[in-house]
């Protein structure tokens, strides 16, 4: 992989360009801190009346290790010593700032499609890697998926801007744990992507052709990847 692009995914730093021109690694690690503490925490803080900084850290590290997962708020305030319209409140004001994306499920046909749950992406790499303090290169990370699922639907999102791809998104599972990682709902038809690191041959779910004539399915790997994300 030669491109810029590509460059971002070797390394644990994420995509803003101050960060990516940066010097060496502990320039990078000290910015991607101070935008971590200064504009993540402090603004929101500041602008939102919200009463302490660790507790806003320490659900963005929950989530940091469920990126790619249905996220449950019930159990997210579990274990923050929240209630449920407490997280609800703070997740809203992490789209609001731009620091999470949310992707809901999609369903139309079946009983057995996942719906009220969600999925929740950093809308960059290296945020999230600054709030759980793992800067390692990929070949130290047990972490690869997610970090490749996250980059994925950052940098789609990037490319429908650009592009002006109108696009209702997705992700698609049945209870029974059919699932579909990416789904775009655009120009009357479905389009569900897969994402891999490595190339895989993986089928599309048969529920999913079975139920819905019109959608296509495709595996996005890091052997196929621009044409998805420029």
């Amino acid at each position: 992989m030669t491109t810029e692009r590509s460059e971002e995914i070797e390394t644990p730093f994420g995509g803003y360009p101050e960060v990516i021109t940066s010097p060496n690694k502990e320039r990078k690690v000290t910015i991607l801190s101070e935008i971590t503490n200064s504009y993540l925490l402090k603004d929101i803080l500041t602008l939102e009346k919200v009463k302490g900084s660790k507790i806003l850290l320490d659900l963005l590290r929950l989530l940091s290790f469920q990126v790619g997962s249905e996220v449950s708020l019930t159990e997210l305030g579990s274990q923050l010593g929240l209630d449920y319209k407490t997280v609800a409140r703070y997740l809203d004001l992490f789209e609001k700032s731009f620091v999470l994306f949310n992707l809901r499920g999609y369903a139309r046909n079946l009983r057995k499609e996942v719906t009220k749950k969600s999925k929740y992406y950093f809308y960059d790499n290296g945020i999230r890697n600054a709030i759980i303090s793992n800067y390692n290169g990929l070949d130290l990370r047990d972490d690869i998926g997610k970090l490749w699922e996250n980059f994925l639907v950052s940098e789609r999102l990037k490319a429908q801007a650009y592009k002006k791809i109108y696009s209702n998104n997705y992700f698609w599972r049945t209870w029974d744990k059919k699932e579909i990682d990416w789904v775009e709902e655009r120009e009357g038809k479905l389009f569900g992507y897969e994402f891999k690191w490595q190339k895989e041959k993986v089928k599309a779910p048969k529920d999913w052709l079975k139920t819905y004539d019109n959608a296509s399915f495709e595996v996005i790997s890091k052997d196929n990847y621009l044409e998805f994300v420029t």
